[in-house]
């Protein structure tokens, strides 16, 4: 299984599965801008022996100013983490909801985070007829089982992604404000909204600057390919912004995280590029995926969940171990709560890599059974 610890990108268990070394795989498995990191991560790598005999700024000031500015907001609504994962888990330790209301299927660490903090599980339940698409009817029939059940405003917290991984999907901005004008507490994971060309339509990042209920949790090593150095970022109203660092580990981000922070947002010239590429390039793979015969769900991120129809003799299993003795990596999405084993996640990545792609799953698919799967 390569998804041994729950995600996707881990190239030490490819090798230990598959035999080859980590240069030889093209990997579909991460959700990393194609195009690697921008140019002046390098430039930094090389000037940070004159940084790294220092401690780091413990306020993270220079970058905090710098995503302040990026999003219309203050420094003080602003905090900064080693990665999305350190802030959610903060949100939980913060929070300690009695409920969660995820809609699934959805990141495997919400749930994760949640069960830790002591916090039950209330699902909504995505349906693929629908397009994985959370509605407001949806929102609307759970908040009306939970007030039957006795749950009362502010004691569960609704944890959304926005887009929604693994399925893409964007959530209406209006659906959250309903929430809190009903009282109830919303964060929403906006990891991937960088990929998104209007970023200012769906983002909730301004309104959570402005209310207490609301929180939004930023990513920025998925847009700029720096997973390997772990930096996010949550924006709330300060005094949630406050309330939250109390709970942070000091020096939690170090000084060439914040370093990289600040160079690439500088750098609007591969945002750019990144956001006409991978709009353009997610069109033509979902189109290739289609015309060899797999059902590919519409997405607004940089990556596609797609499923293998009944009767190909195929599980998202099995077509994860045949690519990957091809030195291919992607998803198995059947580990999603919500999703079966038909079920798998590909990465848009360039050009030259995805025709690798549909070579090898056009060769395997249009084969009578998966034989080679199950070697």
């Amino acid at each position: 299984m390569l998804e041994r610890f729950g995600h996707g990108g881990d190239l030490l268990t490819a090798q230990e599965l598959f035999g080859h070394g980590a240069d030889h795989f093209i990997d579909f498995s991460a959700n990393m801008n194609p195009f690697g990191p921008p140019t002046c991560v390098a430039d930094l790598l090389g000037r940070y022996m004159d940084v790294i005999r220092h401690y780091p700024d413990p306020a993270v000031r220079a970058l905090r100013s710098k995503l302040a500015l990026h999003h219309g907001v203050s420094d003080s609504s602003i905090l900064v983490g080693n990665g999305a994962a350190e802030l959610i888990d903060l949100v939980f330790r913060l929070l300690h909801p009695t409920h969660t209301v995820l809609a699934q299927p959805c990141f495997v660490e919400y749930g994760d985070a949640a069960v830790k903090s002591g916090s039950s599980i209330r699902a909504i339940e995505l349906q693929a007829e629908q397009e994985f698409r959370l509605t407001k009817q949806l929102v609307r029939d759970k908040l009306a089982l939970l007030r039957e059940e006795g749950v009362e405003s502010g004691e569960a917290i609704w944890f959304f992604g926005s887009p929604n991984n693994p399925t893409g999907k964007l959530i209406d901005p209006s659906l959250v404000h309903d929430l809190l004008l009903e009282g109830e507490r919303v964060v929403v994971d906006e990891a991937f909204m960088d990929f998104v060309p209007e970023e200012h339509t769906y983002s909730l990042a301004k309104a959570a600057a402005d209310h207490e209920r609301l929180l939004v949790i930023r990513s920025m090593t998925k847009f700029y390919a720096i997973p390997g150095i772990r930096l996010g970022y949550v924006i709330g109203s300060p005094e949630m912004i406050a309330r939250l660092q109390y709970f942070q580990i000091p020096w939690s981000v170090n000084s060439l995280a914040q370093g990289i922070g600040e160079a690439v947002l500088e750098d609007q010239e591969y945002a750019a590029s990144t956001l006409r590429f991978v709009a353009e390039e997610r069109c033509w793979l979902s189109g290739q995926l289609l015309a060899i015969g797999l059902t590919v769900h519409e997405s607004a991120a940089n990556y596609l969940l797609v499923s293998i129809p009944p009767g190909r003799g195929w599980t998202a299993g099995l077509l994860q171990r045949a690519l990957g003795s091809r030195g291919i990596l992607i998803r198995d999405a059947s580990r999603f709560e919500g999703l079966d084993n038909c079920y798998c996640r590909i990465a848009v990545r360039l050009r030259e890599d995805n025709a690798a792609l549909l070579q090898a799953l056009t060769s395997l698919l249009g084969s009578d059974c998966a034989a080679e799967g199950k070697a």
